[in-house]
C-alpha cells in the first residue's frame, strides 16, 4: 500500500516542505530509506521501528520503502521521525490517506514513542502555510512558537500514540493558540539610564546612535561606565512590532534558543560575545551552517566589549556585514544568507593599562600604545558612525539621578517615527540605511554646511566614507530636533563625534 505525508527541514534560515512517501509490498523483508539523506535522517529508521513496536504494532514481514522527495535535496535533522512513522502506519492500514491529507508533521521520536522538540518549528510552519497547508502536528514543547502564525491549526502531540489516535478521530487535541496581548507589552527594564552618574556626552551619543541605528564606539579608561551604559541601551530602543518579533523568534527557533517558558522573543536582542569568539561563531557557518552572533543580534544590539582583545580575523570578518546588513556563506552546491541588521556597539580602553593619554597614570610606552590601537584597522574604524570618549566620573557613592530610560525612549520613538514616515517608500527605515543616491534626496543642507564638509575633507581629516557617515548622523540629529533641513550645528556635532578617533589614531 502506498501513502504520503508532509514533513519539513531547515536549510540556512529557511524551511523546506518535504514530501514523505511510503510503500509496503510483497518481497523480501527489508526497510529501505532513500532520498539523499544525512546520517541523522538515516538513523530515523531504527527510531521509528522501535517506537512503532513499543506501541504494540508489529512491523509486517514485507518490503518497506520510504522516499523523501525531492530526492536531489539533502535532508538534515531529526524532524522527519514523526511523519515517517505516520506514513508507515498509513501504509500498514491504520490510517487512511484522507486523514493525513494537507497535514504537515514535525517531531523527533524517542524509542518509547514520545515526540520530542526540534529546532526551527516556526520556520517550518511558515513554509507549510506558503504551500497552502493549514494543519500541523508538532511536538508539544514547540506548539506555542508554531502558533505565532495566523490562520493555521497547530496541534501539540507528546507521543506517537496521541498523533495516531488524533488522526484516527479517536481523541480530540486542543488547538494551540497564543495570546498576542500576552506578548504585546514590554517589561520595565531592570537596568535604567538613571543609574549612570555624569557621562552626559556618552548618553547623548547613545541616544543619537539608537535614534538612527548608527554604530557606536566608546573609548575610555576602566571604570568609566562603558559596559554599564551599553547594557542599558536596549532599554531606550523602541518596542518591537509583531513582524519584527516573528523574524527574531524564527532565528532563535532555528538556533534552538527558545524554550517552553520563552516561546516568543519579545525584547530586542542584546548579544555580548566574549572576545575569544571565533569568526565562524561571530558571523555564522560551521559544518552544518547556523546563524552567528551578528545574526542573533538582528533588530537589537551586538556589543563587543574590549574590542582590541578580539582576534584580527574576527574583527575584519565584520566589515562586509556592517556594510551590507547581511552575511553570505558559500558552500559547495548552495549559498546561505543570514540577516545582520543590528546596531554594533563597541567599547575599548585607549591602551593596555587603560589610562592613556593621562601620562601620570599610564604605564604603557608609546610603542605599546600604537601597537594596541593598531589592532583596530582603519576600514573597521570607518564603519563606526559615532566615536565618543568616556572620562572617569566624579565621586558619587551610589550614583544615579539622571534621566530615566523611559524619558529617553520617548524621544527616540518620536525620532524613529519621523524617519519611518520619510522613508515609507524605501527599502530602509533608519538614517543609517541611506545610500549615496538617497542622501541627495533626503539630506537637504545649505551652502555653508557643504563648504564646511568640503574644507574638513580637503584638510585630510577623513575619507569620503566618513563624510557620508557624518551626514547620516547629522540627519539623525536634525530629526531629533524635528528640523527638515540639516544645519551647521548638526554637522558640527556629527563631526565632533568622529574627531575623537583622530585623538588616538591620528
Amino acid at each position: 500500500m502506498f501513502s504520503n505525508v508532509y514533513g519539513a527541514d531547515i536549510m540556512g534560515i529557511e524551511a523546506r516542505v518535504i514530501r514523505i512517501e511510503a510503500d509496503v509490498n510483497d518481497g523480501l523483508p527489508v526497510f529501505d530509506m532513500v532520498g539523499y539523506l544525512a546520517s541523522a535522517v538515516k538513523e530515523a529508521r531504527e527510531r521509528v521501528r522501535i517506537a512503532v513496536r513499543n506501541m504494540g504494532i508489529r512491523f509486517p514481514a514485507k518490503r518497506i520503502t520510504v522516499n523523501l522527495s525531492p530526492a536531489n535535496l539533502r535532508k538534515e535533522g531529526t524532524s522527519f521521525d514523526l511523519p515517517i512513522a505516520i506514513s508507515l502506519l498509513t501504509s500498514f492500514g491504520y490510517l487512511s490517506n484522507e486523514s493525513t491529507e494537507q497535514t504537515l508533521m514535525i517531531g523527533e521520536l524517542g524509542l518509547d514513542g514520545s515526540v520530542r522538540g526540534v529546532k526551527g518549528v516556526l520556520a517550518m510552519v511558515m513554509a507549510g502555510r506558503k504551500k497552502g497547508i493549514h494543519r500541523f502536528l508538532v511536538p508539544q514543547s514547540n506548539a506555542a512558537e508554531g502558533s505565532m502564525i495566523r490562520d493555521v491549526e497547530i496541534y501539540g502531540v507528546s507521543s506517537l500514540k496521541d498523533a495516531l489516535e488524533f488522526l484516527q478521530g479517536k481523541c480530540v487535541l486542543e488547538k494551540t493558540c497564543i495570546c498576542e496581548e500576552e506578548y504585546a507589552g514590554r517589561e520595565k527594564p531592570a537596568l535604567d539610564f538613571s543609574d549612570i552618574s555624569g557621562q552626559e556626552l556618552a548618553k547623548r551619543a547613545a541616544e543619537i546612535a539608537v535614534s538612527g541605528s548608527h554604530n557606536l564606539l566608546m573609548i575610555g579608561p576602566p571604570g568609566s561606565g562603558k559596559t554599564m551604559l551599553a547594557k542599558r541601551i536596549p532599554g531606550i530602543m523602541p518596542e518591537m512590532d509583531m513582524e519584527e518579533r516573528l523574524e527574531i523568534t524564527k532565528l532563535y527557533s532555528i538556533s534552538g534558543l527558545l524554550t517552553e517558558q520563552r516561546p516568543v522573543v519579545t525584547e530586542r536582542p542584546f548579544r555580548a560575545p566574549h572576545h575569544t569568539v571565533t569568526p565562524t561563531a561571530l558571523t555564522g557557518g560551521g559544518r552544518i551552517p547556523m546563524p552567528g552572533e551578528i545574526t542573533l543580534a538582528s533588530k537589537g544590539v551586538l556589543f563587543l566589549d574590549e574590542l582590541p582583545e578580539f582576534s584580527r580575523a574576527s574583527l575584519e570578518v565584520l566589515r562586509q556585514p556592517l556594510e551590507e546588513h547581511k552575511v553570505t556563506i558559500s558552500r559547495v552546491g548552495c549559498t546561505y544568507e543570514y540577516p545582520s541588521d543590528c546596531m554594533i556597539l563597541a567599547a575599548m580602553n585607549p591602551c593596555r593599562c587603560g589610562y592613556f593619554p593621562d601620562r601620570e597614570r599610564c604605564r604603557c610606552t608609546l610603542g605599546d600604545i600604537h601597537q594596541y590601537l593598531a589592532k583596530i584597522s582603519e576600514p573597521l574604524l570607518d564603519r563606526m558612525d559615532i566615536c565618543v570618549e568616556t572620562g572617569l566620573p566624579e565621586f558619587h557613592l551610589y550614583g544615579g539621578g539622571g534621566e530615566t530610560s523611559e524619558e529617553i525612549r520617548k524621544r527616540v520613538e518620536r525620532t524613529i517615527a519621523i524617519q519611518k514616515e520619510r522613508y515609507r517608500g524605501e527599502k530602509f527605515s533608519y538614517n543609517s540605511g541611506l545610500t549615496e543616491k538617497t542622501m541627495k534626496k533626503y539630506c537637504d543642507m545649505g551652502t555653508s554646511e557643504r563648504e564646511y564638509l568640503e574644507e574638513f575633507f580637503k584638510a585630510g581629516e577623513c575619507s569620503m566614507r566618513q563624510i557620508s557617515r557624518m551626514i547620516k548622523v547629522a540627519r539623525t540629529i536634525a530629526d531629533m530636533e524635528e528640523s527638515e533641513k540639516i544645519r551647521e550645528d548638526h554637522i558640527t556635532e556629527a563631526v565632533r563625534f568622529r574627531s575623537i578617533s583622530k585623538k588616538y589614531w591620528g
